[in-house]
């Protein structure tokens, strides 16, 4: 089992990614498009990535607002399906 301190800090990932990528993660639960348990699934899923540090650098740059989640994403496709910027 997952440390409370790393699941916040991954659910703060997978919050942060899902803005920079478009995605209201709380209205897409509130329209039925997602569930509680799908979110997570996305925060357990994050908890496993070996790139959480370069996911914090990548979340920094401004440069990246807007543009497709990193190729380690492991929420990268969920991010597009719920009409995120695209997979990867």
């Amino acid at each position: 089992m997952q440390s409370p301190s790393t699941l916040k800090k991954h659910a703060a990932l997978v919050d942060h990614m899902a803005t920079a990528q478009g995605v209201d993660l709380e209205e897409q639960i509130m329209r039925g498009r997602m569930t509680v348990t799908e979110l997570e699934d996305a925060v357990l899923r994050c908890t496993a990535c070996t790139n959480p540090d370069d996911c914090q650098h990548w979340l920094a740059n401004p440069a990246n607002e807007g543009a497709a989640a990193p190729d380690y994403c492991r929420n990268a496709e969920m991010f597009s399906d719920l009409g995120g910027k695209g997979d990867g």
